[in-house]
This record gives C-alpha cells, sequence and structure tokens, in this order.
C-alpha cells in the first residue's frame, strides 16, 4: 500500500488535499446563507438563524458568540451594529450550528440506506510538471458506502479527523489510492 504523499508539488504538480474538497462540497451541499456577513442582511439573516430558539441559541454560544442578550436585541431590533470582531463571531457560530443542524440530514442522504453515494475523483493537476516525471492518472469513480466519519468530521471541523476518514475510503481505489490523495475536483451529490 503507498505511503502518503510528501513532497507534493515538488516537480510542479498542482491540487489540493481530497479531504478539502470533500469538505468544500459539503459545504455546498449544506447551503445557508449567501449574502456576506459584513453586510447588514447578512448578519441579520444569520443572527435570525442563530436565534430562532434557545437551543439554536445555546449552540451558538457554545460555538463561541460571546455578546449578552441585551446587545443581541440592539442589534436585532436595528439600534447597533456589530463590530468587526462580532461579525467574525457571527459568522463561526453560524457556521458552526449550521453544519451540526445539517449533517444528519446530508448523512441520511449519502448513505442513501446503504446504497451509498458515486464520488467521481479527478486527478491533480500535471500539466507543469516535465515529461519523464508525469504519472498517468485518469478520472476514477468510487461508491462511499459510509460516510459517516466524514460527515462527523466535517460537522466538528475536525480537519485531521476528516482526512483520516477520507483516506480510509480512498483505499478502496486499490494500490493506486496514494496517486488520488491530491485532486483537483471532487464531485458528487446528495
Amino acid at each position: 500500500m503507498p505511503d502518503r504523499t510528501r513532497e507534493f508539488g515538488k516537480y510542479g504538480a498542482r491540487g489540493v488535499k481530497g479531504h478539502g474538497l470533500v469538505a468544500r462540497r459539503l459545504d455546498e451541499l449544506a447551503g445557508g446563507i449567501a449574502t456576506p456577513v459584513t453586510v447588514r442582511r447578512g448578519w441579520t439573516a444569520r443572527l435570525h438563524y442563530l436565534t430562532k430558539t434557545p437551543h439554536s441559541l445555546a449552540a451558538a454560544r457554545d460555538a463561541g458568540l460571546t455578546v449578552t442578550d441585551r446587545t443581541l436585541k440592539t442589534w436585532l431590533d436595528g439600534r447597533r451594529a456589530p463590530s468587526a470582531r462580532s461579525l467574525g463571531q457571527i459568522e463561526v457560530a453560524y457556521r458552526t450550528v449550521r453544519r451540526a443542524n445539517v449533517a444528519r440530514y446530508l448523512l441520511g442522504r449519502l448513505n442513501a440506506r446503504g446504497r451509498g453515494t458515486r464520488v467521481e475523483i479527478h486527478p491533480l493537476n500535471q500539466s507543469q510538471v516535465p515529461r519523464p516525471r508525469q504519472r498517468f492518472l485518469e478520472f476514477r469513480a468510487l461508491n462511499i458506502r459510509h460516510w459517516d466519519r466524514i460527515v462527523d468530521a466535517w460537522a466538528r471541523e475536525d480537519d485531521a479527523a476528516l482526512d483520516d476518514a477520507w483516506v480510509e475510503q480512498i483505499v478502496d481505489l486499490g494500490s493506486q489510492w496514494g496517486q488520488y490523495e491530491y485532486c483537483t475536483n471532487i464531485g458528487f451529490a446528495a
């Protein structure tokens, strides 16, 4: 079995770690508020999402939203706007709470009652690698049936655990799995 890549890009190859692309795709599937947090409409929408129920407010506080209830009320009433630091807290709390809320739904969709989800892996870009050092890589497809560890690590924003969970799945590509540790794109739907 191949070892993990140690000096990626040494000869000019370009790509991104596979687990990073999986996290990006899960973020796209999770959806959310498209308006940036720096715009009034964006931060008020996020605050409404975070304060809709006592449970979501408690989750937002656990995720790092450290302002008082009085301050939240003045923001929601439009009497004051959050500082740049507070906008950062709002964005982090929103992303964390949104991931936790959507994770169970995504897990059910991706596992598809044991059928799993087809994942398309586009190999790294070798256009800048000298011809003798290029290796033959092709588009690969893989059916992942157990997304539990991947979605859990994504929801917790645990990069190392997500990497381990992703590598555990791509080992199913056979002895070539190490060639797909870095990719240009990973696609799947839920």
